[in-house]
């Protein structure tokens, strides 16, 4: 996928305006020189910055059928991907949570410069949070799968779908993560990379003991 194909994409598949796609860009503009002040995105994936982080984080919105209304959750922030891509191309309230504070500053920097009025940051670890349950929860490298439930199973309902971009050892994460949990998991291809996928997952619950 080059660049243009990648805003074809966002065009064709999510019906993206040219407004919107501006928005996108100006997101693009300022991770592009904040990483000269702190280390957001690999400078290998400047040249595809619209395939490599924001088709990748708008690919997600492809697998919402079956979410409840509510809002996303995403949990590990960083340069806002996806949370910032989700809060400019979807209509749901967007809780971002990051802990370290050049991430934060430049969150609350972007959401104030691009209007992002459904935005969130939550400047805090994930054990410090404190928030009801969430339709979505996301979460891009960061953490392994059980330990990601461990910490978040509380911000979850049967119903809270989760959204989980994974390398290629998703298939491997589940069949770890099934010794204690139990959900309803569907692997998915993800289209900017042929090794990753995005890991489907309802009705997340601890297992019961044997």
């Amino acid at each position: 996928m080059t660049e243009d194909d990648a805003k074809a994409w966002l065009t064709e598949t999510l019906h993206v305006s040219r407004e919107t796609l501006a928005r996108l860009d100006s997101y693009r503009e300022m991770v592009l020189a904040e990483t000269a002040h702190q280390n957001l995105i690999a400078r290998s994936t400047f040249d595809v910055f619209w395939t490599r982080h924001i088709v990748d984080s708008a690919q997600l919105l492809t697998h919402i059928e079956g979410a409840p209304d509510g809002p996303w959750l995403d949990l590990g922030a960083g340069a806002g991907l996806p949370g910032i891509v989700l809060a400019i191309l979807g209509n749901r309230p967007v809780h971002m949570v990051e802990e370290r504070r050049g991430r934060i500053g430049f969150l609350n920097r972007v959401v104030q410069a691009l209007a992002l009025d459904q935005a969130v940051v939550h400047g805090c670890k994930v054990e410090a949070l404190r928030l009801p349950p969430a339709a979505i929860i996301t979460a891009r490298a960061f953490a392994p799968l059980p330990k990601l439930f461990d910490l978040a199973h509380r911000f979850a309902t049967p119903k809270t779908l989760w959204l989980l971009p994974k390398g290629r050892s998703a298939a491997e994460e589940v069949e770890t993560a099934r010794a204690t949990w139990q959900a309803v998991f569907h692997v998915k291809q993800s289209i900017t990379d042929s090794e990753a996928a995005i890991l489907v997952a309802q009705n997340v619950r601890k297992a019961k003991a044997a």
